[in-house]
């Protein structure tokens, strides 16, 4: 009897029935909810999700992909003036661009510049501009003009992609008569496809492989010219 007694003296004094055990389980979330504070309103919750989704955007426009609209026309025909373009800023390296400074941090490299890209960059000139131009000469190569013909390492290189719009040759200008020089390392050398009416490295000299913002890969909207839309870059 005294076992008896004492297996009975633990019991729960609350009876064990579905209802009971309901209400205990309530009252348990209940307690939980209530320590965890309270809820976030909508207008916290619209604002961190905002807040969120600017810094995936800068993040990506940063370092991955970033859209450029182009308002000149040194790039003619291959790039028309008021194209808007998707520069891939993975085609080198990867890389965070410091708006306050205009400067890129370079975290890795994984492909040189190469001849013949086309590549958005800081002016040299200009801090706060960035320019698209082709690369014609890399860290190492002497370039030189004559009479408008490019010359690679003392050799004439196809050019296709040069367009001239005036047929006479300045022999004391840098336009059509140019060089040799010997591009430095860390930089590389730039002309416009539209060579009688682009401002590049015949007058301004080397740009640095470190002001480098990417590659241009393809137009994603040129006006109403739905037949360029959509066209890579080459």
């Amino acid at each position: 009897m005294k076992r008896m007694a004492q297996r009975t003296s633990i019991r729960p004094n609350v009876q064990d029935t579905p209802t009971s055990s309901r209400r205990w389980r309530l009252r348990f979330w209940s307690k939980d909810t209530a320590e965890e504070g309270p809820p976030k309103s909508r207008l916290r919750q619209n604002v961190e999700s905002l807040g969120l989704a600017v810094l995936v955007a800068l993040v990506v426009r940063s370092s991955v992909v970033e859209a450029f609209w182009v308002p000149s026309g040194s790039m003619l025909p291959t790039i028309q003036i008021g194209d808007h373009l998707f520069v891939n800023k993975l085609a080198y390296g990867m890389h965070v661009d410091v708006p306050v400074v205009n400067k890129s941090l370079v975290f890795t490299q994984w492909r040189s510049l190469k001849r013949g890209d086309i590549v958005v960059f800081v002016s040299p000139v200009d801090r706060h501009t960035d320019l698209i131009k082709r690369v014609v000469a890399v860290s190492g190569d002497t370039v030189e003009i004559r009479s408008k013909k490019l010359y690679i390492n003392g050799e004439a290189v196809a050019d296709p992609n040069a367009n001239f719009t005036d047929r006479s040759t300045r022999y004391s200008s840098p336009r059509d008569n140019f060089g040799p020089v010997t591009v430095p390392p860390g930089k590389f050398f730039v002309l416009g496809d539209n060579r009688d009416q682009s401002y590049d490295s015949r007058y301004w000299g080397f740009a640095d492989q470190r002001d480098v913002k990417g590659q241009a890969t393809f137009i994603y909207w040129s006006g109403w010219n739905w037949d360029r839309l959509g066209h890579f870059i080459r």
